[in-house]
């Protein structure tokens, strides 16, 4: 692999972006924090990317130890990226330039492409700012379903389409809601109490959200 391109200053802001300022690393990094990922899903949920583009960030990220390749036992028998420990501590990192960049989704532009599990960060935080306690939430809207691990030390912070088991809470809510809570124009308890958000089932994290 050629040399990467380096600020060469002392300073930990500038170490930091040498390992994770190139364009789409830190896309990688939001999708791989829902647990491994193959190159092929990967490339479906990072629209715009090229295949060189991608597949040379994540030898970048494998050589600088934030991701892992590995193959998965059969009958899966595919190969996956995944995070390290040193790359699942940018979650902090994506939740606050999150927060610093929601401003700029005041408006929907045509060429937005669009996933429902794009909301699955935000709204982590916002739950997690809420002290509503741990546990799973299953999400959904008209765009689709996202699950969120609250609470979680490691491992995936959320997944795509349904819990993969019994979730403590569901709420469901339009898009036009989800984009309001996640930017914090709206409160997630304010939306529960005026019915924006419907929340279902029987956990503490369910209970904590209606009270």
């Amino acid at each position: 692999m050629p040399p990467r391109r380096r600020y060469d200053q002392y300073c930990s802001a500038a170490r930091a972006l040498d390992l994770v300022g190139d364009r789409w690393t830190l896309l990688i990094v939001r999708e791989l924090l829902a647990g491994p990922r193959r190159y092929t899903d990967l490339h479906a949920d990072l629209p715009g990317v090229s295949t060189d583009v991608l597949a040379s960030r994540l030898k970048d990220m494998e050589r600088d130890g934030l991701a892992a390749r590995r193959k998965l036992p059969p009958p899966g028998a595919a190969y996956v990226y995944e995070l390290t420990p040193r790359g699942r501590d940018l979650l902090p990192v994506l939740h606050a330039l999150g927060e610093w960049g929601s401003p700029e989704l005041a408006e929907l532009r045509p060429t937005d492409a669009v996933r429902a599990h794009w909301s699955a960060l935000p709204l982590l935080a916002v739950l997690s700012a809420a002290d509503v306690g741990a546990g799973l939430a299953e999400v959904g809207t008209e765009e689709g379903e996202f699950h969120l691990y609250v609470g979680a030390e490691d491992g995936p912070v959320y997944g795509h389409g349904p819990a993969p088991v019994a979730a403590d809470a569901r709420l469901v809510m339009d898009a036009a809601t989800c984009a309001e809570v996640c930017r914090g124009q709206v409160g997630i308890a304010d939306a529960v109490r005026a019915g924006r958000v419907t929340v279902t089932g029987d956990g503490a994290l369910a209970k904590a959200l209606r009270e």
